[in-house]
């Protein structure tokens, strides 16, 4: 439980501080025979920083519940 709460809290803090991820995808826009056009695509995907803090504090509390039932 102990590591479980660690990763929590790590991915939590991970989530605060990064506010969302940029991908870039290429789309086939034109195929004629031989001839392919590609463009690429910019993604984003975003969440807020509301559930980093809520992670942060599911891990700290599974941290620290486990540590004390030894």
């Amino acid at each position: 439980m102990k590591k479980a709460g660690l990763v929590l809290l790590a991915i939590g803090v991970l989530i605060t501080i990064f506010n969302g991820v940029n991908f870039v995808t290429k789309e086939k826009v034109v195929d004629i025979g031989s001839l392919e056009i590609s463009a690429d695509k910019n993604h984003s995907v975003n969440w807020s920083p509301y559930l980093g803090v809520v992670l942060i504090v599911l891990g700290g509390g599974a941290y620290l519940l486990a540590g004390k039932k030894s």
